[in-house]
C-alpha cells in the first residue's frame, strides 16, 4: 500500500502532497523535510529505492520534479515505480507537455488525476484512455454548476 505521495521541486518545495495513512501535522512536515534531503541530495547514479523508518521511499525524477512515493516494506518497489510512471504520463496527456508550472498553477487538476489512478494508496486504474475519460467527464460536469 501507498502510503503517501510527494512532488518536490528540485529546489525542495513540496509541490503536491496525498496521504493515505493518518499522521499528525507535525510528523507530516518532519516527513517531508527528512525524504526532501534525502531524495535531494542523493546522486543521480544511485538507486530510487531507500528504507525510511519501517517504510520504503521510491522516487523517479522526471525534469525538475522528484515524484516521491512512501510504501509498505513488503511491497514491490518495480510496481511503484510503474504507478509514479503512469501517473507522469498521465499527467503529460492531460496537459499537454506538463511542466511544473501547470502544477502550480492547477494543482486541484493534479489531484484528480492522482485520485483516478490511486485509491486509498491502491491502484484504482492503470488504462491512461479510462483515466483521461473520467477527467474529461468530471470537467464537463463541472462546466454544468459554472
Amino acid at each position: 500500500m501507498i502510503q503517501f505521495m510527494l512532488l518536490i521541486s528540485r529546489q525542495g518545495k513540496l509541490r503536491l502532497s496525498k496521504w493515505y495513512t493518518p499522521m499528525s501535522q507535525k510528523d507530516r512536515a518532519k516527513a517531508v523535510r527528512d525524504i526532501c534531503n534525502m531524495v535531494i541530495t542523493r546522486q543521480a547514479k544511485k538507486c530510487n529505492f531507500l528504507e525510511w523508518k519501517d517504510s520504503k521511499i521510491i522516487w523517479k525524477r522526471y525534469a525538475s520534479l522528484y515524484f516521491v512515493s512512501c510504501i509498505d516494506k513488503n511491497d514491490n518497489e518495480l510496481i511503484n515505480l510503474e504507478v509514479i510512471h503512469l501517473f507522469v504520463e498521465v499527467l503529460d496527456k492531460y496537459f499537454s507537455n506538463v511542466c511544473e508550472l501547470d502544477l502550480i498553477f492547477n494543482f486541484h487538476k493534479a489531484y484528480y488525476v492522482l485520485d483516478e489512478i490511486l485509491l486509498n494508496g491502491e491502484l484504482q486504474e492503470t488504462s491512461k484512455k479510462q483515466i483521461l475519460a473520467s477527467i474529461q467527464a468530471q470537467e464537463k460536469d463541472m462546466e454544468g454548476w459554472a
